[in-house]
């Protein structure tokens, strides 16, 4: 197997405000881009030509995959949102159409594992297709994905809005040269749904899927190892940036400090840590267990910084800050004096004075001093999201605050649990946030003043 078709052209609207300035698929995990991240996993598994259909954004999908080594990249560009069918066959005419190949939806995040076992069955077998599955186990529902029946390890159908699936389908599929048919003859709709399901009018792969059942050919299923997660919607980067420190925290069994980085005799190092070229851990410091800091990063003067946090390049964590457990500080950031971070920080970022920040921060995002998010309510109920008129209840981060890219807050903000802030959005000092911002907007506190005459009279002899 060793050719692939990375799907990375949706507009990403359930992702807002994370898809105004960038495709969902070039979101940072672990400061990492996610298609990026899947690149360098199908290159593990010996992907060599790799074909990539972009649309939205597109050049942040390019740029993600930039300088990417021993893969042979080439881009498709589709317009609008034909689905994922007429996507992958776009790209077919980048590919051997003889041999057969990949197709892995660029927003996906899994292990190296998982990748490995799909080729690896793949290759051992004649079968039509292979698709990567998850089971689904409560909180989740069926009709919330694209679902598979799946016994003794195959596909016995595919079913979208289904009632009754035993699995998701995950996005990740292996194809014979015998199933491109399937994929050209696509209907443009997904027909598998029960009575009463809706489903949009775009070329869905997992119909091609069903296509190929219907012919009676085999369709395996392969179930993901470790972790998967489809970023869909924007509590599902805490998800992914978690659980892929969770995994690189596991793996880490000793220390490596590059010979040109400095850890002060007064840190307090509890775990193995990385500390990359240039980078400082200073006198005061406490890291409370693993640690990932990159090249050329200065923390020092007191930074408290959680188990399983990885902190980017050029980046200054210091004066006394504090670094939750499983959080990520993108490159070039700052967190400052006081300030309090659980969360993810894209890159450019900057937190300082007493500000305690839950949830997302988004490109170059500006925190103003003493801004604090709200993470409990009253009720000690999760917060239900809306995600184009749909509720939603989500497993991580309901409620988490999600500050879109290159936005701004004066001082003293507060946001109530599970609020999002568009991207370009200003929030003036002392406002209160208690439901979403549009993007590109100005919100300023309008208060009301009272003046009465006073002085010295008042006060008298």
């Amino acid at each position: 197997m060793t050719q692939a078709t990375i799907l990375a052209a949706g507009a990403g609207t359930r992702f807002w405000p994370y898809n105004e300035v960038r495709n969902k698929c070039a979101t940072p995990v672990v400061n990492e881009p996610a298609v990026r991240r899947l690149a360098r996993q199908l290159r593990e598994v010996g992907v060599r030509r790799l074909a990539v259909v972009v649309g939205a954004h597109a050049g942040s999908v390019r740029a993600a995959l930039h300088g990417l080594e021993g893969v042979d990249v080439a881009f498709v560009n589709v317009q609008g949102a034909p689905g994922t069918a007429a996507c992958a066959l776009t790209a077919l005419p980048l590919l051997e159409a003889t041999q057969p190949f990949l197709v892995v939806y660029g927003d996906v995040v899994t292990t190296q594992a998982t990748v490995n076992r799909l080729v690896e069955v793949a290759r051992g077998s004649d079968a039509a297709a292979v698709a990567l599955v998850q089971p689904i186990a409560p909180p989740e529902r069926p009709a919330d994905w694209l679902g598979a029946m799946v016994k003794g390890g195959r596909v016995e159908y595919v079913e979208g809005h289904s009632r009754d699936c035993t699995h998701r389908l995950c996005g990740i599929y292996a194809f014979s040269p015998a199933a491109i048919p399937a994929i050209q003859n696509n209907p443009g709709i997904m027909t598998q749904v029960p009575v009463g399901g809706m489903p949009p009018i775009e070329a869905e792969l997992a119909q091609s899927v069903q296509t190929l059942l219907d012919d009676g050919s085999e369709v395996l299923a392969v179930e993901a190892e470790g972790y998967f997660v489809d970023m869909d919607k924007p509590w599902h980067i805490l998800e992914a940036n978690r659980r892929a420190l969770d995994e690189m925290s596991r793996n880490l069994t000793e220390s490596c400090i590059h010979p040109t980085a400095r850890v002060h005799d007064g840190a307090e190092i509890r775990g193995f840590v990385v500390v990359g070229e240039g980078s400082e851990v200073g006198n005061r410091v406490v890291i409370e267990g693993k640690a990932f800091i990159g090249r050329h990063t200065r923390v020092v003067n007191g930074a408290i910084v959680g188990n399983a946090v990885a902190i980017g390049d050029r980046t200054r964590v210091s004066d006394y800050c504090l670094i939750g457990a499983y959080s990520v500080v993108g490159n070039r950031c700052i967190v400052g004096h006081g300030a309090e971070l659980d969360g993810v920080m894209f890159d450019g970022a900057y937190l300082y004075h007493y500000c305690e920040i839950a949830g997302v921060v988004g490109q170059s995002v500006d925190i103003g001093a003493a801004t604090v998010c709200g993470t409990l309510r009253f009720d000690d109920a999760e917060t239900i999201h809306r995600i184009k008129g749909r509720r939603e209840f989500p497993v991580h981060g309901a409620d988490a605050t999600y500050f879109g890219d290159f936005s701004r807050t004066g001082v003293n903000v507060i946001t109530q649990p599970g609020v999002k802030i568009g991207a370009y959005t200003c929030v003036g000092p002392g406002v209160v946030v208690y439901e979403d911002v549009p993007s590109r907007k100005l919100i300023l506190l309008k208060q009301e003043l009272v003046e009465k005459e006073w002085g010295p009279e008042r006060y008298g002899w």
